[in-house]
Formats: structure tokens, sequence, C-alpha cells
């Protein structure tokens, strides 16, 4: 089944290899993606503030059913990454975290792992905190073959979503 999907991250940081996350997964038979940023995107929608990057967000997380949080060294504490995962889990969609600090950026040089950004969201359950690091999975794309295995991380997000 196909399924749309919104991939997260730190733009700056983390365009190159975001990029080269998105290009495996698009190239996958019957599958799309939504909200990319592209430099010019990017820089047009920040310039017309805060507002209009949680507008444009928005409009790209609507009729996605799958989140994918790109997780490299900075993203966790990244005010539109932690707006992204709060909009995703309001609208219902599944998420999964794909660590890529091990993947070779331009310069063939790795990252810095960072932190999960599901151990900061938590929702109460029998009078606990379960933190999103609880329900949602988290990958490696360099040490779990992620160009080989997106397409079944999605699929079973969504289906643990019931999406």
């Amino acid at each position: 089944m196909a399924r749309k999907t919104f991939f997260s991250f730190h733009y700056e940081r983390d365009i190159w290899r975001a990029s080269r996350v998105r290009n495996s997964w698009v190239t996958k038979p019957d599958r799309e993606s939504a909200g990319f940023w592209d430099a010019a995107s990017w820089e047009s929608v920040q310039r017309q503030g805060e507002e209009a990057v949680k507008r444009w967000i928005d409009r790209q997380i609507n009729g996605t059913s799958i989140t994918v949080v790109l997780i490299g060294y900075e993203t966790s504490g990244r005010k539109y990454v932690r707006y992204e995962i709060e909009k995703s889990y309001m609208d219902g969609n599944g998420l999964l975290g794909i660590y890529i600090h091990n993947m070779k950026d331009s310069n063939a040089n790795t990252d810095y792992q960072g932190t999960n950004p599901f151990d900061t969201f938590y929702i109460e359950r029998g009078g606990r905190k379960v933190y999103f690091s609880e329900l949602y999975r988290t990958y490696d794309w360099v040490n779990n073959d992620g160009y080989n295995n997106i397409g079944s991380w999605i699929e079973s997000a969504a289906t643990a979503s019931g999406r």
C-alpha cells in the first residue's frame, strides 16, 4: 500500500543526509513523500515568520499517514521538529525515528549521535508517563540497512497507528 510520508529533520545540519534518505524512499514503487524543503522554499517561508512555517508544516502533514523523524546530532532540540512531532501525533500519524549520524555527508564525514526526540514527549496512561520512545520505534539508517528496510519500517509504523 502506498504511504504518503512526511520527513522531519534539522534542515541546516542534516539536509544532505535527509536528501539521501528521502531520495531512496521515493524511488521505491508505490511510495509518496511530502514536506521536503528545498533551500529556496525554506528561506522564503522562514522569512515570513514562525506562523507561516507552522502553516506550511500543517499543510504538508495534512493527508500523510506517517511521519519519519530523521535524527541527527541536534534534531531533538529543534523547535520545528518538535512541532512536527506534536502535530503528527495529534493528527494520528504513525511515527518512527531513523538515526542518520552514521551516514557520510558530502565531505565523507559522519556525525555525533543525537538524542532521541521521542524521549521528551509522553502521554499519561494508567497514572504514569508513557514516553513516545516506548511507543515508537527507532532505527539506524546505516546499521539497520535503511536503504532496503525503510519501506517495512514505514509499513510497521502505519499498521501500529491503525493507518
